[in-house]
């Protein structure tokens, strides 16, 4: 498994995954993105996390199959955090895709950018995350009550908390 930079060939797949709206519950965002919104953002994306405040990454297996997508967001230079998000593509979870790319992914943020930690904002439903994050040396902080809207009813999350 390896993370890479972002190619124009992606767009098919961040077309996919962004406008997925069983993702949109764990995450920031609700509304659908156009292929012009997201081939602009491929384009004028920098790859450096300073001047965007984030990088999303690509995840591939050992075959260059794209399997996911791994992300830092919210980065704060002041603070030296920064948020992480990972979607395994459906066909490829439960494979150990995920543990690999968060793996990578605090190695990044470590000795590439030198960040002092991470967290992520998990469901408390998501039982898979939950396990995930806390294999990876993630702790439970905090409780965030009613954090996330489903579109229908609201659930409670917990913020997990890695020092680097």
């Amino acid at each position: 498994m390896r993370l890479r930079a972002i190619e124009p060939e992606d767009l098919d797949l961040l077309y996919q995954i962004e406008n997925d709206q069983s993702l949109w519950q764990v995450g920031s965002t609700n509304v659908p993105y156009s292929r012009y919104t997201l081939h602009d953002y491929i384009a004028t994306s920098s790859d450096d996390i300073y001047a965007d405040r984030q990088v999303r990454l690509i995840v591939e297996n050992d075959e260059q199959e794209t399997v996911g997508i791994a992300d830092l967001v919210q980065f704060s230079p002041q603070h030296m955090r920064a948020e992480v998000g990972i979607v395994i593509l459906q066909q490829h979870r439960r494979s150990g895709y995920a543990c690999a790319a968060l793996q990578e992914l605090c190695h990044y943020a470590l000795h590439v950018v030198h960040l002092h930690q991470l967290y992520a904002i998990v469901d408390t439903h998501n039982e898979a995350a939950l396990a995930l994050f806390r294999k990876n040396g993630f702790s439970t902080e905090n409780t965030l009550r009613e954090w996330l809207l489903d579109g229908h009813e609201y659930h409670d999350a917990v913020l997990m908390q890695r020092f680097l």
